[in-house]
């Protein structure tokens, strides 16, 4: 296990070569395992989250652990219940190396402190429809299934979120 704190930071624009290296080398790995995955990462909509301040990264002892993007609104995905009341989690990977240390705990309660912060009521997030395994993962941590959705082949989504069946997940806050 780590043995140094975990700490979770903005990614900065100087991080971005690691950054779409560990999105790449994840999406590798998913797909040489029969997991869906995407075709690739969006390297112009990464950069606008690194320079939005909406990416993250998850660093112990040296290390990129993970890393994820945070938005506090997305109509394009949640529509009508989208209301300003909630922190969505997106994109969230971990290194393969440190696969099995329940990082998205860290994630989580990280995005709980944000959301609670912002005066917001719930946690989102969305993932692979047919993924029963990684659906029932984050329903384990507290998540409510709200539906399957298609998403749409807008430009103003990420390469990598068009045309997607997608299971919507919410987590409410007390």
């Amino acid at each position: 296990m780590l043995q140094n704190e975990i700490t979770i930071l903005n990614t900065t624009a100087t991080d971005l070569t690691a950054i779409v290296a560990l999105y790449d080398q994840v999406i590798k790995l998913q797909s040489e395992n029969g997991y869906r995955v995407w075709n690739t990462i969006d390297r112009a909509a990464l950069k606008h989250d690194i320079e939005k301040g909406w990416h993250y990264k998850m660093m112990a002892e040296g290390n990129l652990l993970c890393a994820f993007s945070v938005q506090f609104s997305d109509p394009l995905i949640w529509r009508q219940r989208d209301l300003n009341d909630g922190l969505y989690l997106h994109r969230i990977v971990t290194k393969p190396a440190f696969k099995g240390h329940k990082l998205f705990k860290e994630i989580l309660a990280w995005a709980c402190q944000q959301a609670m912060q912002q005066k917001r009521k719930f946690i989102r997030m969305d993932t692979w429809a047919e993924n029963e395994k990684l659906i029932a993962y984050y329903q384990s941590f507290g998540f409510k299934f709200i539906e399957n959705y298609r998403t749409g082949n807008s430009a103003r989504l990420p390469i990598q979120n068009r045309n997607l069946h997608v299971a919507l997940l919410e987590l409410a806050l007390p």
